[in-house]
């Protein structure tokens, strides 16, 4: 299987792959490797997949628009769409345009509580830590240091970071090269550091659920 690119799973929109399936999953960039191996492990060949830029998780206000956008652009030609995002800061802006377009989508407030299992996180009610998963441990300059700017003033982490008072770095596969990262990261923001290996958390349980 053909991984995509992070930068290009960063910044631009990746058209269906696969493309002979009945179900569309549109998901967010960050998550094409987690849904592709799914697919890959469990045959899912009924399952096609297009992805919106990672990069909008910076601009939450846009996401539901462009999600819309995917919609319309697609439903004609898939017998059902499904949306592999949460609630991702839209502040329910996401789930209500579901509602309105007829297309479900993954329960929680983001990934880092799907990949927890939402359950799980809710009743765990960590407010002082900093998430990372894998993508974002490979992504992390693109998503953190470069749009705060710490790779300029890296003093100014304490400003961002200071009510925090770990990182948790929730792993959905065994990477040595991954933990590296993630540890460098908590490193660079003046974290303590904690590894989780959460596999695919309810991702998994909502794909085997799109039957064909």
């Amino acid at each position: 299987m053909l991984l995509p690119d992070d930068q290009e799973l960063t910044n631009a929109a990746l058209p269906p792959v696969q493309g002979r399936g009945r179900v569309l999953i549109i998901a967010c960039g960050a998550l094409a490797r987690e849904v592709l191996a799914l697919k890959e492990l469990n045959g899912w060949d009924h399952l096609d997949l297009t992805c919106l830029p990672a990069i909008l998780h910076n601009h939450p206000d846009r996401i539901t628009d462009a999600a819309r956008e995917a919609i319309s652009k697609h439903r004609d030609t898939y017998a059902q769409i499904f949306l592999a995002y949460a609630d991702c800061g839209t502040g329910g802006g996401l789930e209500a345009m579901c509602r309105e377009e007829g297309v479900e989508m993954i329960a929680g407030p983001h990934c880092y509580s799907f990949f927890s299992g939402n359950a799980a996180f809710a009743e765990a009610g960590e407010v002082t830590s900093f998430y990372l998963t894998d993508f974002l441990a490979r992504q992390f300059d693109t998503f953190v240091v470069k749009p705060l700017g710490l790779d300029r003033h890296p003093e100014l982490a304490e400003m961002y970071f200071g009510n925090y008072e770990k990182l948790v770095y929730l792993a959905q596969i065994e990477d040595p090269s991954l933990d590296t990262k993630a540890e460098a990261a908590a490193e660079a923001l003046g974290l303590t550091y904690e590894r989780r290996q959460t596999g695919y958390g309810d991702l998994a349980t909502v794909m085997a659920a799109l039957k064909p």
